[in-house]
């Protein structure tokens, strides 16, 4: 997000019953891999290689859905296009590094005793490799991503299965909160009557950020909305 979206913080009322994050763009700066890989798809499908803007809009949503409705490409295409992409990306995913401040985020809320829950889109094998090798695994008690199949794999999908692996836990989630970055977390999100905050270290523009809770742009910020 550019530094001329609006920061909005709001303090809690109350202590959050569990804190539910985004991956790419929150916790990890993965776009430029992520976009190397998606560069190297379309040069192999013998295409030309869109801008490094629209390559950027490919980070968040589920890929699959990006490469139908972007990339304009049929089922059999996408899918392609798609085993291309996680063969280049596996030997680049553990090279994003995570967005200054975060893990001390996370160290805070897990002290606080504050369940923590990974909501993705990216595949939850993929998203466990990128957190065990940052050793952030430790602060969650729930990591949630796509199925690798992509039956599950939108968002508010995502965030459900998270909410349920929590409950499953015996965690309240009445008084959850999502961090993310784009406007996908704010709608997943909401599908599942979850507030959002975005933080602007992220992807997203500041148009995505009009239904979000609060807007952040340091990990200081963050802290303060979520431990206070």
């Amino acid at each position: 997000m550019t530094s001329t979206m609006p920061i909005r913080t709001q303090a809690p009322t109350q202590t959050w019953s569990a804190v539910l994050f985004d991956l790419d763009g929150t916790i990890v700066d993965s776009a430029a891999d992520i976009t190397a890989s998606l560069a190297h798809t379309f040069e192999q499908m013998g295409l030309e290689v869109p801008s490094e803007e629209v390559l950027l809009s490919y980070v968040g949503p589920p890929l699959l859905d990006s490469l139908r409705l972007t990339a304009g490409f049929d089922d059999a295409e996408a899918w392609a296009a798609l085993a291309i992409y996680r063969d280049h990306y596996a030997d680049r995913v553990l090279r994003s590094p995570v967005f200054p401040g975060v893990a001390g985020v996370l160290e805070r809320l897990h002290s606080a005793g504050i369940p923590i829950a990974l909501a993705t889109s990216k595949p939850e094998s993929m998203a466990r490799r990128v957190l065990d090798h940052a050793d952030l695994s430790r602060y969650f008690t729930v990591i949630a991503g796509a199925s690798d199949d992509e039956e599950l794999s939108t968002k508010a999908d995502v965030v459900a299965e998270a909410l349920r692996r929590l409950q499953a836990e015996g965690i309240d989630t009445d008084n959850a909160v999502m961090v993310g970055d784009r406007g996908y977390d704010t709608l997943g999100a909401a599908a599942n009557g979850v507030p959002t905050i975005l933080v602007e270290w992220g992807y997203g523009s500041p148009a995505e950020a009009a239904d979000a809770m609060a807007v952040v742009h340091s990990a200081d910020q963050l802290r303060s909305i979520l431990i206070g």
